[in-house]
């Protein structure tokens, strides 16, 4: 008997570097389409002011290594990054894209949804900035003062937010500021993990999201993905565990399109949860600018 294309567990070689893999042929199937999920992006009265936009703050790593030495490819996932934004740029708020390094934003465009028009050409229309983004460093010093004009901020999901955002010191002054200023912070699925860096050289009681409970991929599903060769090994870490020694509550034990909302922090819990926090944070930041 044949094992058809899309039966195939072994996870996909990367030719553009040693021992590194995209996910199998089998986890696409089960885990991207053609079209997103995309619907009810319809904001009759979107924000017109100019002013408030959002700072969306993207992957600049392509390589995560596991546990047996092998790299999975990764990045942004584009679903998790263009549908939220496709929710907020209807409803009228404009993005300024940051890495890091300053580097371009990595994607997962092995789960870039091909055949959906929309999404797609949001991409192109901040195409330029995904490739030429601002550096976080410069942003802190230029545009986060009092007056900053971020009503908030956006961190996607893939598992490329694993690598440098949960450790980085320019992450930990963005979510202090945020929180300290009441600006909302929007993530998912993976990007959660920066959350970690509001607990650097932190106790549990100072962390400034200790006592938050949010929507993110859980530890134990990332425990089973290399089985069907969605990664090609195991996590060397766990984001969720880190979390919860830091006080902050992961209310959801799958996925399943859940997003929470606590205070200003909105959370989803997965891919599927991409269109689902795209409304909900367009709802909650024109019902902002509207008392602003």
């Amino acid at each position: 008997m044949t094992t058809s294309h899309n039966d195939d567990k072994r996870p996909t070689p990367d030719p553009a570097e040693d021992n590194a893999f995209f996910p199998s042929p089998y986890s696409l199937s089960q885990f991207t389409s053609a079209k997103s999920d995309l619907s009810g992006a319809d904001y009759p009265n979107p924000y017109k002011g100019g002013r408030w936009k959002i700072l969306l703050i993207g992957a600049d790593e392509r390589y995560l290594l596991t546990d047996n030495g092998t790299m999975f490819s990764t990045g942004n996932h584009p679903v998790e990054t263009l549908l939220p934004m496709y929710h907020l740029d209807k409803a009228g708020f404009a993005f300024d894209v940051a890495t890091l390094s300053g580097n371009p934003v990595k994607f997962e465009f092995w789960a870039m949804p091909s055949e959906d028009a929309e999404v797609k050409g949001l991409y192109d229309k901040y195409r330029d900035r995904f490739k030429s983004p601002l550096k976080l460093a410069d942003v802190i010093e230029k545009a986060l003062g009092d007056d900053s004009d971020y009503i908030g901020v956006f961190i996607p999901g893939g598992h490329g937010a694993l690598i440098g955002l949960p450790e980085s010191q320019e992450m930990k002054q963005v979510l202090q500021w945020a929180v300290a200023k009441d600006k909302f912070v929007i993530s998912l699925c993976h990007g959660p993990a920066a959350l970690l860096a509001a607990g650097l050289d932190e106790s549990a009681s100072t962390c400034a999201f200790n006592g938050y409970r949010i929507c993110a991929f859980p530890d134990a599903l990332d425990a089973t993905t290399p089985d069907i060769g969605y990664m090609p090994g195991h996590l060397t870490w766990k984001f969720g565990e880190r979390l919860q020694a830091l006080g902050i509550e992961i209310i959801n034990q799958d996925i399943s399109g859940a997003t929470h909302q606590d205070r200003k922090l909105l959370t989803g819990d997965s891919p599927l949860a991409g269109n689902n926090l795209g409304k909900l944070a367009a709802a909650a930041l024109l019902e902002e600018v509207a008392t602003k």
